[in-house]
């Protein structure tokens, strides 16, 4: 369950977008969100049934939140799902942008649908999302005031600058990603938008350790911290940079993965 925890900053009042929140990962930034106080809207594809459980899980902790659905490999759907969340959240501050896939193809084997399927839903959809975001975030003289707090945050990976195998199409989006950051960064701070990425290394998911034990064990071994990270790992850490203490951030990615960057290899 989730409730106010007074360790996280303060996020009371803001209003958050969070993309692909019925996945392991989503749910944990999600229920990080709700416990920092902020309002979110959970957005899901095809997973109504989760969605709804989510929502109720942070309204029975006294969070506020509503599901939100779009299917963002649809054009045009990223606006729409803006303008929802908008419509159900009474405005917008902030954008998790955490909906992606991950499919397996070497570049030998990877044919041009599937390379295109990864940059579609992983960057495409990430750009008319923000685009969209930051369009309504900047209306005004208010969303102009330096003292608002208005912000997107892209969740990139460690891949974007460490690819494994089979794992090309997904890296390079990743890269995409945080390149993306930054050029909105650039472009966005006029109206007092941050852009941020955050990169998670390896998450624990149910399953994981039985499915792909020879890599967690590897990365146990490597990892300053010796541990996998979990879904509130990346929450905490798009928190902090929804706070006011990142209020002097933008265009920078911070890694989430117990230090494995820093090692040789893994």
């Amino acid at each position: 369950m989730v409730k106010r925890d007074t360790s996280l900053p303060d996020l009371s009042g803001q209003r958050v977008l969070i993309t692909g929140a019925t996945g392991g990962l989503g749910q944990g930034i999600s229920r990080r969100f709700a416990a920092a106080g902020a309002r979110v809207a959970v957005h899901y594809r095809s997973s109504k049934a989760a969605a709804l459980t989510l929502v109720e899980e942070l309204r029975e902790a006294g969070g506020e939140a509503e599901a939100v659905h779009a299917d963002l490999s649809v054009p045009g759907s990223a606006e729409k799902l803006v303008a929802l969340a908008v419509k159900k959240l009474g405005g917008l501050d902030g954008l998790v942008n955490n909906a992606g896939i991950q499919p397996l193809a070497t570049l030998s084997e990877m044919t041009r649908a599937e390379w295109d399927a990864v940059f579609a839903t992983n960057l495409g959809a990430v750009f008319e999302l923000s685009q969209a975001a930051a369009a309504v975030m900047g209306e005004g003289d208010a969303a102009r005031d330096p003292s608002s707090n208005r912000w997107i945050t892209h969740v990139a990976s460690i891949e974007a600058s460490r690819p494994a195998a089979a794992h090309g199409h997904y890296a390079a989006a990743k890269a995409g990603l945080v390149m993306h950051a930054r050029a909105a960064a650039l472009e966005l701070g006029e109206w007092g938008i941050r852009v941020n990425t955050v990169s998670p290394g390896l998450i624990d998911r149910p399953g994981l350790e039985t499915e792909w034990a020879e890599g967690v064990e590897s990365w146990r071994a490597h990892a300053p911290l010796g541990r996998m990270g979990t879904p509130e790992d990346i929450g905490n850490a798009c928190v902090l940079l929804a706070s006011a203490g990142a209020s002097f951030i933008t265009g920078q990615d911070l890694p989430v993965d117990g230090g494995m960057l820093v090692t040789p290899g893994w």
